[in-house]
C-alpha cells in the first residue's frame, strides 16, 4: 500500500460524553466489531470479571468511570480506526480538551433520557473552536426517552450545531423495536441480547405493505415520523458535516450492541481521514514526507509492572520508522526511538513503522512534557495544547516517612502527566497540589499507594488563583517577590507563580504592581 493510500484509509476519532452516557461502552462495541476484543466488557458493575478494556487502570475499576484517555487502534473493513476514550467527569477535562487536539474527528454520546447535558456542551465548545466534525449517537434508547424530535431540538439550541438524522428510532424503553437507516436504507430490529448483532433487512421503500410484518402497527408511526424528517431537515450532505457545521445523528443502544455498527460503517464513510495540524511558523499537511507529531498525553505506569511510562504521539505528517534518530525540538537533542508501541489500551506491540493519523507511544525516562514536538529535523513547534489554571490547592504531606524517595518520584512523575500541577512555597518549602476538581486529589491518593507503594494526605490551603508572573523591569519584580515572599512559590520548571488568596488581594496586585504581567495559566 502507498504512503498516501496508508493515509487515506486512517480515521482517528474521540469519543466523548457526560460522565454516565454510555461512551465507554460504547467504545467497547467498536472494538467488538473490528475484531480486538472477543467480550464485550461493562464499565458498571464491580462483580462481574470482564472489565472494560478502555478502563484499564485500577481506580477505573473500581469506581466504574473513566478517568484517563486510553487509544485503541484496530483494523475494520480496510480502514485502520484509531479511537481515543475520553474521562467524561468535569474533574478531568483537562486530559480530555488536550486530547481532541490530537483527533480529526468525535462521536458525541447522549443518553436519550437525560439529553444534552453540560459537560456535553463545554466539549462542543471546544469541537467548534477547533472546527472539529461531529457525529451524535443518542444512546439508551432500550430505556425511556424522550420524544425523537424534540431531542432533535434540544442538541441544534444546546450544542449550537445543525442536526441531520441518518437513522430513526421506532419506538422506545420497553416498547423500543428497532431503528431505520435512513443512510443505507435499511432495517434494523432490536433484541435484547448482549452478545448476538443483529443482521440488517434492507428496506429501499418503507411504503411497502411487508414493513407491518416486521413492526406491526408502528409501521405507519415510521413512515409518518420518517417524511416529517424529510421535510424539515435537509438532505445530507458531507461538506457541512465536514466543516463542522452539522452533526448527523445515530439511535440506538451501546449495551445491547444496537446500531453501533450502522454508526461505524456510515462514520467510517463521510468521517475525514488525517487533516492538516497548525505548527507556530506554518500549516503541516499529513502527506508531507518529513515526520513531524506532538505529544498531547503522558501516562506514568502504564504497566504497573514495569514502572513505565509511555508519552502519547500524534503523527502529523511523513512516515514514522522504528530505530530513527529525531530531534526534540524543545531541548535540541537528538533521540532514537527503538521501541515504539502501538496501543490496544494497556496493553502494547511494538510496531516498526507508523503514519499521519496514528497514535504511537513512546517510552519516556522523563524527557518529555505535554506539548513537545518530534520531528526529523526541522524546528517547528505545534500550538494549542491548552493548560488549565488549578482551582484547587492543597498541601500534600508525607505518611509513611519511611517511603518518601517513592512519594517524591510519584508526584513528579504524575505531575507530568498534566492530571494536575506543583507548586513548591518558597516561604517554607512545603509542596502544593492544585487540580481543576476535587476527584485529582482522590486519583492521586490512589495511584501514589497502588502504583508507587507511597501513602500521602492532603491539606486544605485556602487560596483563590496560582498566577505565573514575569516582567520586564527586574526591579520591581524583585520588590515584588520581597514584599509577598509568603505567597511565592516555584512550579516543575522552576519558574516563579504568586500565589493569591483571593480575588481582592490578586486585583491590589495587579493595580499596585503595573509592570507586571499575570499569567493564569502555566503556557505563555
Amino acid at each position: 500500500m502507498t504512503f498516501l493510500e496508508e493515509i487515506q484509509r486512517r480515521r482517528t476519532f474521540g469519543i466523548v460524553s457526560h460522565p454516565d452516557a454510555g461512551k465507554t461502552t460504547l467504545t467497547e462495541k467498536l472494538l467488538l466489531f473490528g475484531g480486538a476484543i472477543r467480550v464485550a466488557g461493562a464499565v458498571k458493575s464491580n462483580k462481574i470479571k470482564k472489565g472494560a478494556t478502555s478502563d484499564f487502570m485500577e481506580i477505573e475499576r473500581q469506581r466504574g468511570i473513566s478517568v484517563a484517555t486510553s487509544v485503541m487502534g484496530f483494523e475494520y473493513n480496510g480502514y485502520k480506526v484509531n479511537i481515543l476514550d475520553t474521562p467524561g467527569h468535569q474533574d478531568f477535562q483537562e486530559d480530555t480538551f488536550r486530547t481532541l487536539t490530537a483527533v480529526d474527528s468525535v462521536i458525541i454520546v447522549i443518553d436519550a433520557a437525560k439529553g444534552v447535558e453540560p459537560q456535553t456542551e463545554k466539549l462542543m465548545n471546544v469541537c467548534r473552536m477547533r472546527k472539529t466534525p461531529v457525529i451524535v449517537f443518542v444512546n439508551k434508547m432500550d430505556r425511556p426517552a424522550g420524544d425523537p424530535f424534540s431531542l432533535m431540538d434540544e442538541i441544534e439550541k444546546q450544542l449550537q450545531i445543525k442536526v441531520r438524522p441518518l437513522s430513526w428510532p421506532i419506538n422506545n424503553g420497553p416498547e423500543f423495536k428497532g431503528v431505520y437507516n435512513i443512510f443505507n436504507r435499511s432495517l434494523k430490529l432490536f433484541k435484547p441480547d448482549i452478545q448476538t448483532i443483529e443482521e440488517r433487512i434492507k428496506f429501499e421503500d418503507i411504503s411497502k405493505p411487508e414493513l407491518e410484518n416486521y413492526i406491526g402497527s408502528d409501521a405507519q408511526v415510521l413512515r409518518d415520523e420518517l417524511e416529517l424528517v424529510e421535510g424539515v431537515y435537509p438532505e445530507f450532505d458531507t461538506a457541512p458535516y465536514l466543516a463542522g457545521d452539522l452533526a448527523p445523528v445515530f439511535f440506538g443502544s451501546a449495551l445491547y450492541n444496537f446500531g453501533v455498527q450502522e454508526l461505524l460503517d456510515a462514520f467510517l464513510e463521510i468521517a475525514p481521514p488525517p487533516k492538516p495540524s497548525f505548527a507556530e511558523e506554518r500549516e503541516v499537511k499529513p502527506n508531507e514526507n518529513r515526520f513531524s507529531g506532538f505529544i498531547f498525553k503522558i501516562h506514568a505506569n502504564i504497566d504497573p509492572n514495569h514502572r513505565s511510562r509511555i508519552a502519547f504521539v500524534k503523527i502529523c505528517s511523513g512516515m514514522f520508522v522504528r530505530n530513527n534518530m529525531y530531534k526534540h525540538i524543545r531541548t535540541g537533542k537528538t533521540i532514537r526511538i527503538s521501541s515504539p508501541t502501538a496501543f490496544m489500551a494497556a496493553q502494547k506491540e511494538v510496531i516498526d513503522e507508523a503514519f499521519p493519523g496514528d497514535i504511537i507511544g513512546v517510552p519516556d525516562t522523563g524527557n518529555f512534557i505535554i506539548g513537545d514536538t518530534i520531528t526529523d529535523g526541522e524546528d517547528i513547534h505545534y500550538k494549542g495544547l491548552p493548560s488549565f489554571s488549578p482551582e484547587l490547592f492543597r498541601y500534600i504531606e508525607n505518611a509513611d516517612p519511611m517511603k518518601s524517595k517513592q512519594l517524591g518520584k510519584g508526584v513528579d512523575q504524575l505531575m507530568d502527566e498534566g492530571v494536575a500541577q506543583l507548586f513548591t512555597s518558597q516561604f517554607n518549602g512545603r509542596k502544593i497540589i492544585g487540580t481543576v476538581g476535587q476527584l485529582q486529589f482522590e486519583v492521586i491518593q490512589f495511584r501514589l499507594e497502588h502504583e508507587y507503594g507511597a501513602k500521602c494526605r492532603f491539606e486544605t490551603m485556602p487560596m483563590h488563583k496560582a498566577c505565573w508572573i514575569q516582567s520586564d523591569d527586574k526591579k520591581e519584580l524583585e520588590e515584588f517577590k520581597k514584599r509577598k515572599h509568603q505567597k511565592m512559590a516555584k512550579d516543575k520548571l522552576g519558574r516563579d507563580v504568586f500565589m493569591a488568596d483571593s480575588p481582592f488581594i490578586l486585583q491590589m496586585a495587579q493595580d499596585e504592581f503595573k509592570k507586571i504581567r499575570f499569567h493564569f495559566t502555566s503556557e505563555f
